[in-house]
């Protein structure tokens, strides 16, 4: 039997394989509100087979945004629209639904990636000021964003408590907490971004604490019954950046907090990285974190291939795999996944049809006959 294809839990959550659908920034809302493409978008994933789908990064605040087009959920407006395409993807698959709360701090009021990705500076049209652990701008000539004073602090804590609390009554399935790819909880842990000088900056415990306090935040506003876990960024690539070891050791204070799984990504703090790409580049670090702590481990990261996938939940490198861009390109990649593995995959009974000849079985609990 497939490995890739067996179960697994995450907290009190039932996965029916370990395919997780990363999440992947659309740069489509408006407003912060998702539309008729997220419902198109999400409701094509939401058939794929995979056993979990993740929304993209969804803004605590209107300035945690990365962009002015990106989801976010901090108002009723916002709620009310994620309602909406929400009822229309649920009405048609069983897929566990997590939503990844974020805010993108120094890295805000950025243009799409199709028209640059370039800063959008507070005075041009929709674009605002960013704040951030420190007054220390993601690129030179970017505008410099405003160092978080106390008062910040407790806000952007109170903004992910109540993104929380509008996620729980949405119905998600669990949260992921954005803490990776140069993002604001990323800022903080890493010394590139951190140059703070008070409880928060410094030594690795104090670079901990405020992501470690907005854990706590979510993790306290969602229902119990609902796992909360974390996305991080294992290296910074950057030497005297963030580490493995540092990862390892925020995983360890995660866990005892009730953290139910580390999703482990890399990089994104700073553009002087320094990237060594190549298929499964990061899973090395998922075994890591999963060897040392126990954690369940989602790893990610050019894993492409159904083959490739299996290879590393057999050989214990992660629990559960990841997939952004190849799930774009391929929505039904779990289908051919499990018909290369010789395994079974939840799919529509209008769809049932398109099954190999020679893998009748490839869809769970089909029959279906044509005159």
């Amino acid at each position: 039997m497939s490995r890739l294809f067996e179960p697994m839990q995450i907290g009190n959550l039932r996965l029916d394989n370990r395919i997780a659908i990363a999440p992947m920034c659309q740069y489509s809302a408006e407003g912060g509100l998702p539309n008729d493409w997220h419902m198109i978008h999400l409701g094509q994933l939401a058939l794929s087979g995979a056993g979990l789908l993740i929304l993209e990064a969804t803004a605590v605040s209107p300035q945690g945004r990365i962009s002015p087009y990106d989801l976010g959920l901090y108002s009723d407006a916002t709620e009310e629209a994620f309602a909406r395409v929400l009822k229309a993807v649920r009405a048609h698959s069983p897929i566990p639904l997590v939503v990844q709360l974020g805010h993108a701090g120094r890295k805000a009021s950025s243009r799409a990636p199709w028209e640059g990705g370039t800063q959008i500076r507070p005075d041009e049209p929709s674009g605002w000021r960013t704040e951030a652990p420190s007054a220390v701008p993601h690129s030179e000539g970017e505008d410099i964003p405003v160092a978080l004073d106390q008062e910040g602090l407790d806000r952007v804590r109170a903004d992910f408590a109540n993104a929380a609390r509008r996620a729980a009554r949405l119905g998600f399935d669990g949260i992921e907490i954005h803490g990776a790819h140069g993002y604001l909880l990323h800022q903080f842990l890493s010394p590139i971004a951190n140059k703070r000088k008070d409880e928060y900056g410094g030594s690795i415990d104090n670079r901990m604490r405020f992501p470690l306090e907005v854990f706590d935040a979510v993790r306290e506003a969602f229902p119990a019954e609902r796992p909360v876990w974390i996305r991080v960024s294992a290296t910074d690539w950057i030497p005297g950046g963030w580490s493995i070891d540092e990862t390892v050791a925020f995983s360890k204070a995660l866990q005892s907090r009730g953290c139910a799984a580390i999703h482990v990504s890399t990089g994104g703090v700073s553009p002087a990285q320094t990237i060594k790409l190549a298929p499964n580049y990061q899973v090395p670090y998922a075994q890591r974190v999963k060897a040392e702590t126990g954690l369940p481990t989602i790893a990610v990261g050019l894993i492409t291939e159904p083959e490739q996938a299996e290879a590393i939940i057999v050989n214990g490198e992660a629990d559960a795999v990841s997939l952004g861009r190849a799930m774009l390109y391929n929505p039904r990649w779990p289908w051919h996944a499990a018909a290369s593995l010789g395994a079974q995959v939840r799919a529509p009974k209008q769809y049932w049809r398109s099954q190999p000849r020679e893998q009748k079985d490839l869809f769970k609990n089909t029959s279906y006959g044509q005159r």
